[in-house]
């Protein structure tokens, strides 16, 4: 795992970057990128232009240009969301949501992975946790009430009455409030979890497989530098697409100067699975390769990652290369007015590794993809 943060302007950068589980596409993607890249631009004084979606192939890119007194410096960013999975999942019926993410669950706790969140990352085990024991308590009460009559030696027609008002209350009251925490959105985030641990699903493997050229045809353009980030569950997918190329093609990043960036590091949540062999090998794999240099940014107060865990030891591979982790603090990023407006927002904290900040901070993923500096330069934020 080479570091290299010598001097130097970096004027040409690819960037590949793999989200995380959002409903967003490419298009989308961009203009969050083109709204944090402007305020950035504005706070660290320099000029940046976010050009369109374009289209080649299956790859979807855009250009940024950006330029300071004394540099300028072009990134092609790629895109590989994954939003095609997130509306396969949540376009479904909600008992069918319902029922995929209490298997999931199931799943995970089978697979040891619950009890490898709470022994790591005791908050990460409560945000794993938090969806299902909501909807279990609400499904809970609904039944209570649907079924009052009988334990209260009522007439038994009232049950249809009863009924008709349990389902009001969960459907029409409960489902639509629990909302405000994402509750089937996590539903569905688990189920994925576990298809890409366990990569028995054709419609993943197939996804990876797709992905691949497009990897490789980014990776073969011609830069100083080439970016690979990856944000939440976008981690787990990166490490899957990537790690196949390693495992196939490992002359793809020889003579490259390769950083892997992993944002809010969660490759645990899907590799603590016992059938998440695969995984843990591509984790491996990648760590192992000496020209991709790779490191894990963290935060305290992020509930949805697992701070301070060292995850290519904690995925067996104790004798490899350990990525550095950088710390961030969202509250040392933000103005005391926004940080208020999200920190009770476990998944808008979240996000904030791929967001603006209010401050000039050691770490900005605008600075990152689109500044001057060598990416490696951010694993060293002091």
């Amino acid at each position: 795992m080479s570091h290299d943060t010598s001097p130097g302007h970096v004027k040409k950068r690819i960037v590949l970057h793999f989200p995380g589980f959002e409903p967003l596409d490419a298009t989308k993607h961009q203009a969050r990128y083109q709204r944090s890249a402007l305020k950035t631009a504005r706070l660290q004084d320099f000029a940046v232009k976010v050009g369109p979606v374009q289209t080649e192939g299956s790859s979807r890119y855009f250009d940024v240009d950006s330029e300071g007194p004394d540099w300028q410096t072009n990134s092609r960013v790629y895109i590989f969301d994954h939003d095609d999975l997130v509306k396969h999942l949540s376009n479904r019926p909600t008992l069918i949501r319902m029922a995929g993410g209490f298997r999931s669950a199931a799943r995970v706790i089978w697979e040891g992975g619950a009890l490898g969140y709470f022994r790591h990352a005791w908050r990460f085990g409560l945000f794993f946790v938090f969806p299902f024991l909501l909807v279990a308590i609400g499904l809970a009460l609904s039944v209570a009430l649907g079924t009052a009559p009988y334990w209260l030696a009522m007439e038994s027609w009232l049950l249809l009455v009863s009924g008709m008002l349990a389902y009001l209350a969960f459907f029409k009251f409960f489902l639509p409030w629990s909302e405000r925490w994402h509750t089937l959105h996590l539903f569905d985030d688990w189920e994925l979890a576990v298809a890409v641990a366990s990569m028995e699903k054709p419609y993943f493997k197939q996804w990876v497989e797709d992905r691949l050229a497009s990897v490789r045809a980014a990776m073969s353009e011609p830069a100083d530098e080439y970016v690979i980030s990856s944000h939440s569950m976008g981690s787990s997918i990166a490490a899957q697409v990537v790690g196949a190329l390693v495992e196939r093609e490992a002359n793809l990043f020889e003579g490259k100067r390769v950083v892997f960036v992993t944002l809010g590091g969660a490759i645990l949540q899907c590799a603590l699975l016992r059938c998440a062999d695969v995984l843990r090998a591509r984790v491996g794999a990648i760590a192992r390769v000496r020209d991709i240099f790779w490191f894990d940014v963290q935060c305290l107060t992020d509930a949805i990652n697992f701070y301070r865990c060292q995850v290519v030891a904690l995925t067996g591979h104790h004798n490899a290369p350990q990525p550095p982790i950088v710390f961030i603090r969202v509250k040392h990023m933000l103005s005391p007015d926004r940080y208020r407006r999200i920190k009770r927002d476990f998944l808008r904290v979240h996000r904030q590794y791929v967001l603006d900040a209010d401050v000039r901070a050691p770490f900005d993923f605008t600075m990152m993809t689109a500044g001057p500096l060598p990416a490696a330069s951010f694993a060293d934020p002091a």
